[in-house]
């Protein structure tokens, strides 16, 4: 709109300045872990919305995303029923360097984080500059939460320093008051809705064959053994359609998981396919008639849940947990006990016989994956960076 001079009128606001970010994460960006998921997708979103981006990251290989500061070596340990790496230390006088050639105006720190990297990063940062966290876990045991607990202690100086604190789901919210004793609101984890839903079926799965599908570690936790033992029952069944079991993914259950396919003659029926890379993950999702989430505990949300729903082709079946009931909560039905291979089995057989029910299922998922999309979660978070930074830049 133009005043009677012809100049652009006064009262026209202009766009707001792109931001500069940094996403804080002590562990590598290397594994194709739930969190590195998070990270990355938000990260490359933000750079395509005109926003600068450095990751600020623990010791990590990779050289195919701009900007990635590794400040620090990791050491490998077992957390919350996986591996993973935390920082050794960060020196002090490299993250102050890092600070002061680079004028962030948010810091986006995936916590719990450690007292040796991510809290010398917080505690170091320019008081102009905002401090955003977001809460990714939920305890897998007893231990986990007592460890929490004293990290929480550790971590007091660098909380005070936040400015706001999300949690990807309400069980990790749940955890973070009970361990941490913050309170977050939450906005959830993101997918590349569109990237999912474009794939297209692998050839040697396009057939008339059903294909149940699992893609995970092959961890106890996360239930591959509980799906082979329902393949087994389904196995004494001979009124179902014909179905095969692909299982996606490596892991040290692996020697104990071929053993017990032997053991109960399931060679014909089930394919171990190893580690699938990210690039080929969302063809097999869109292989697959129904995929199957067995994880007994630990998970804060459910990335995988919603990642084969874009798909647009599987019925979403997942293990009654926190962190996947948070994601199935629309449709209850779709949960099994992760403890009983009897409820799976019986689970299965009912989306195997009813095609019905397989597509309408599928149908919901795919528009329902649809909100946690990459663009329209980081839209809501841009808002949250600007509140928090008009705040801490106020007069």
């Amino acid at each position: 709109m133009r005043n009677s001079i012809g100049k652009p009128s006064s009262n026209m606001a202009e766009p707001p300045k792109p931001l500069t970010v940094g996403l804080v994460l002590d562990t590598s960006l290397d594994p194709p872990d739930g969190v590195q998921q998070y990270v990355i997708s938000l990260g490359e979103w933000l750079r395509a919305q005109g926003h600068t981006v450095h990751y600020l990251v623990g010791q990590t290989e990779r050289t195919d995303l701009r900007n990635i500061h590794s400040l620090s070596r990791n050491v490998r340990v077992k957390s919350n029923g996986n591996w993973t790496t935390i920082p050794l230390y960060a020196r002090r006088r490299d993250i102050r360097r890092l600070l002061r050639r680079i004028d962030f105006d948010v810091l986006h720190v995936q916590t719990p984080h450690h007292p040796l990297m991510a809290q010398r990063i917080v505690l170091a940062a320019d008081r102009r500059t905002a401090v955003i966290g977001t809460f990714h876990i939920a305890a897998y045991s007893w231990l986990e939460a007592v460890g929490a607990r004293i990290l929480g202690w550790w971590l007091r100086p660098s909380l005070r320093r936040f400015d706001r604190i999300l949690s990807v789901s309400p069980a990790a919210a749940r955890f973070a008051k009970k361990t941490f004793g913050i309170e977050t609101n939450v906005l959830p984890n993101v997918i590349d809705w569109r990237r999912f839903h474009a794939a297209r079926p692998l050839p040697q799965y396009d057939d008339d064959v059903l294909t149940i599908l699992f893609l995970g570690r092959l961890v106890p936790r996360k239930g591959c053994r509980l799906l082979l033992e329902a393949a087994a029952e389904l196995c004494k069944d001979h009124d179902l359609p014909r179905f095969r079991v692909v299982i996606c993914g490596k892991g040290p259950e692996a020697p104990q998981l071929e053993r017990f396919i032997r053991d109960n003659r399931l060679t014909e029926l089930v394919e171990m396919v190893g580690f699938v890379s990210e690039e080929d993950k969302p063809r097999y999702y869109a292989s697959a008639d129904i995929a199957v989430f067995p994880s007994s505990g630990g998970e804060s949300f459910g990335i995988v849940l919603l990642e084969a729903m874009a798909g647009g082709r599987a019925a979403v079946l997942a293990g009654d947990n926190p962190g996947y009931r948070s994601v199935m909560e629309p449709r209850p039905e779709l949960l099994f006990d992760p403890t009983s291979p009897k409820a799976l089995a019986g689970q299965l057989k009912k989306y195997l016989l009813g095609a019905e029910e397989r597509r309408a299922a599928a149908a919901w998922g795919m528009n329902y994956s649809r909100d946690f999309d990459t663009a329209t979660v980081g839209r809501e978070l841009v808002k949250i960076y600007r509140e928090a930074l008009r705040k801490r830049r106020q007069p």
